[in-house]
């Protein structure tokens, strides 16, 4: 067993001057207890306070949409008031680059939400309000059609018996949302009668957050669009150099015989032509109740011979058609003309070409009219 030392002669061995340089020495560094791995900035701090404080601020009128409104970010400012209610002066207006403290901005969205919910009347959505993305301000979110509007639509076509035209005119619908609508309600009638359970929750939630058209009882109702917007035709899609001399009187009609013999004026061609005669007999001076006496007729008129029409082609078909009744089906035969496609093949008829292009791009072609007629 080796000796053992005591404390006096290892502390005075210890002391000495060469002792002290014989014992080794080492520096040890105290790791932090609290190391960091992650790269996220420091900022990371700062940014959750603000997201929260704005949460629990101004952001706090975002959880619940308001009634009857969208509730976008554009349409308020930084403090969670209503732009188009300030600008009425409904509420006290202060500069949106002030800093302010947590307690100020949630006394101010409180503010907003009490001037809401007094009964005071909201404005109508502006085309900044409509904005759902604020980094994308070439967006704006379309109205669409209320169900009380949808519902009026189905009632006036379908129990009324109003035509199609005559009811996009009135509520400023165009004719084909009118038919879609028309459609899509008759298959949730016949959906409720069967009882399919229908997405109603989620209808109304959707609904809520888009701008919609109501429906007035006036009689000017608010326009969902534009109804009378003139179709593109097919014959119009190329290029058409026509000379006429200067002494002629170069009309739409003459315009639409350029690129087809068949084709119509723009006046004839819009889907409401009763609109322009109508705004024509305004300008004359006509009374309102003769306005609407002409109307009429004029659409009585036209319904008769669409109606006219359309049996003289069923009679022709029926006529052209031979029936052989089989065992399980029924066969329709019906006789052709070769001829129908016509000499450029551009008809309508047995071996019509389609997609046949147009020489007005074509590289050497004569394009510049070389007479006058």
């Amino acid at each position: 067993m080796p000796p053992r030392l005591s404390r006096k002669a290892l502390s005075s061995s210890t002391s000495s001057p060469l002792a002290q340089a014989l014992i080794p020495r080492c520096q040890c560094l105290r790791s932090s207890p609290s190391r960091s791995f992650s790269s996220t900035p420091h900022n990371e701090t700062r940014q959750r306070r603000r997201m929260f404080r704005w949460l629990n601020g101004p952001g706090s009128v975002f959880r619940s949409p308001l009634p009857g409104s969208t509730n976008y970010l554009n349409a308020y400012n930084a403090q969670g008031r209503l732009i188009r209610l300030d600008d009425l002066g409904k509420t006290k207006t202060k500069d949106a680059d002030e800093e302010l403290e947590d307690t100020s901005e949630g006394d101010e969205a409180k503010d907003t939400t009490a001037n809401i919910a007094s009964g005071d009347p909201i404005p109508r959505e502006t085309a900044d309000d409509l904005m759902p993305f604020p980094l994308n301000r070439q967006f704006r979110s379309q109205a669409v059609l209320s169900e009380e509007l949808k519902d009026e639509i189905y009632k006036r076509v379908t129990q009324q018996g109003k035509s199609v035209r005559l009811v996009s005119a009135e509520l400023g619908v165009e004719m084909r949302r009118v038919g879609a609508v028309v459609r899509l309600k008759s298959v949730e009638k016949e959906w409720v009668d069967k009882g399919t359970p229908l997405a109603a929750p989620y209808a109304r939630a959707i609904l809520a957050m888009l701008p919609q058209t109501a429906f007035s009882s006036s009689t000017t109702p608010i326009p969902h669009e534009s109804i009378n917007d003139l179709p593109v035709h097919r014959d119009t899609l190329r290029q058409v150099f026509h000379p006429v001399s200067e002494s002629r009187h170069f009309t739409r009609v003459d315009a639409g015989k350029v690129f087809h013999h068949t084709l119509l004026p723009a006046d004839e061609r819009i889907p409401h032509p009763e609109l322009v005669e109508l705004a024509k007999a305004n300008a004359d001076g006509v009374n309102r109740q003769e306005r609407i006496i002409r109307a009429r007729e004029r659409m009585r008129i036209e319904d008769a011979e669409r109606e006219e029409k359309e049996r003289s082609r069923m009679e022709r078909e029926e006529r052209e058609t031979t029936r052989v009744m089989g065992a399980r089906w029924e066969f329709r035969f019906r006789d052709v003309d070769v001829e129908g496609a016509g000499r450029e093949e551009r008809g309508r008829g047995i071996g019509a070409r389609y997609g046949v292009p147009h020489q007005d791009r074509k590289r050497g072609q004569i394009k510049i009219p070389t007479r006058v007629e």
